[in-house]
């Protein structure tokens, strides 16, 4: 914010209609009205696809994302003959995982799909999750107008609409970037970790699929169809087990309620506009800039606790798809193994680095290689089928506690389930002789 001899941002605003402040320092009102009326007449045609200010206009954000994900590079739809080989990596992985999970297949047929596709297909999930973000808004935009010079106190109700709308296409146009750059990275359906589609499906992205086999000494067809096979168990998995899906997405909407602007970096991107003038490229050319600092830095303790449980459970997703895969893949894919090891680098690198852009969310599990252990663990104890029962219910799942102990989670399950089981059962004995005390009394 300008204060004493530092430029005003809005002085130099308001110059660029004509209007210069008085003897006083001070600007009359009477001359404000009809330029800033007509610029924001102006300036609302422009950002017509920005939203109304109290959220974002979802149409905006794809457009965004869509050309964040072809500015990456040549992402040409699906050949006949890449969707034919995408099928058929899926039908082979289908055969393979029927005698190593529990899960039934899926009823929707395996897809191929350009970045924009995937774009497309997901956006209603991420509408769901990065919408509470725009709940912010009305707090950044009310301390943007909280500002000490009298002649702005004097013009805050007439500018308050378009500083929202300033805010509002701002905020729409980092979020479609995070997304479309989120494009760019993912090799498939739920390659995050959690599902991103309404209905199970498995799709691969030819162009991403390719860009990751670059990266190892396998051919593309074994590339594609180790890939294929880690989809298709995890689109199993979330298919049969339906309570999965629902709450990772629950535990990623909490964390996204807690999030708070950075009150300064969005000044100042606000203030740099008006300096420079309002239009529909600098609101993009904004949101590219306050990427990685968007949002404040530091985390509430809640965000942290939910970030803990959600990281547990992407961990104990991939470690079940790792063990999985590994049994299925063993006979047929010979460089699975270090197919494994690049996906896991590939995490480990941050190569989801934009969902942390997009929604201040670092999801780098760590203890993936203690999930696959455990759940190892508990395939030799009790068989496929006992294994995979485990997901029949949330109580019955590890924790990240378990992880710490893969064959005593396999022998005995929840320790600390049972703990709680005998304070209960002590309890209600303590109630029952404290009620029987009473009754002779």
């Amino acid at each position: 914010m300008a204060t004493g001899d530092d430029p005003n941002p809005m002085e130099e605003f308001l110059r660029q209609f004509g209007i210069t402040p008085g003897p006083d320092g001070t600007f009359d009102i009477n001359q404000l009205v009809g330029p800033l009326q007509q610029a924001f007449a102006q300036f609302s045609q422009q950002m017509s696809a920005a939203g109304d200010g109290d959220g974002l206009n979802w149409t905006l954000v794809k457009d965004v994302a869509r050309k964040t994900a072809a500015a990456a590079g040549p992402d040409p739809t699906p050949s006949a003959a890449q969707a034919a080989s995408i099928r058929d990596a899926v039908a082979l992985a289908d055969l393979w995982l029927d005698d190593h999970l529990a899960m039934d297949r899926i009823a929707t047929a395996p897809a191929a799909w350009s970045r924009a596709e995937w774009v497309e297909q997901t956006m209603g999930t991420w509408e769901r999750l990065t919408g509470p973000v725009s709940s912010s808004l009305a707090g950044a935009v009310a301390g943007l107008m909280d500002r000490p010079e009298p002649e702005f106190a004097a013009m805050a109700a007439m500018m308050e609409p378009m500083m929202r709308t300033a805010a509002a296409g701002m905020l729409a146009a980092h979020v479609g970037q995070g997304i479309g750059k989120l494009g760019t990275e993912v090799v498939s359906t739920s390659d995050l970790g959690f599902p991103l589609t309404d209905r199970p499906v498995v799709a691969l992205l030819p162009t991403n699929v390719a860009a990751f086999a670059e990266g190892s000494d396998a051919p593309l067809s074994d590339v594609r169809i180790y890939l294929a096979l880690r989809e298709t168990a995890r689109q199993r998995l979330f298919g049969q087990v339906t309570w999965l899906g629902p709450q990772m997405l629950a535990l990623i909407e909490k964390y996204a309620r807690e999030l708070t602007l950075d009150s300064a970096a969005f000044e100042e991107a606000i203030e740099a506009q008006m300096s420079g003038g309002l239009s529909a490229e600098r609101i993009e050319e904004f949101g590219n800039q306050l990427a990685g600092k968007l949002f404040t830095p530091v985390l509430t303790a809640e965000q942290r606790d939910v970030l803990g449980q959600l990281e547990t459970l992407v961990a104990l997703v991939e470690g079940w798809v790792d063990d999985v895969v590994t049994q299925a893949g063993a006979a047929y894919v010979p460089r699975a193994a270090a197919l494994k090891e690049l996906v896991r680098r590939r995490r480990a690198s941050g190569a989801e680095s934009a969902l942390t852009s997009l929604l201040n969310l670092e999801l780098r599990p760590r203890r993936i290689r203690d999930a696959a252990n455990l759940w190892a663990a508990v395939r030799a104890s009790r068989g496929v089928e006992g294994r995979d029962a485990v997901w029949a219910h949330p109580d019955l799942v590890p924790t990240g506690a378990d992880l710490d102990d893969p064959l005593g989670f396999a022998e005995n399950g929840h320790l600390s389930s049972a703990a709680d089981d005998d304070l209960d059962a002590q309890l209600a004995r303590l109630l029952d002789e404290e009620r029987g005390k009473d009754e002779d009394a």
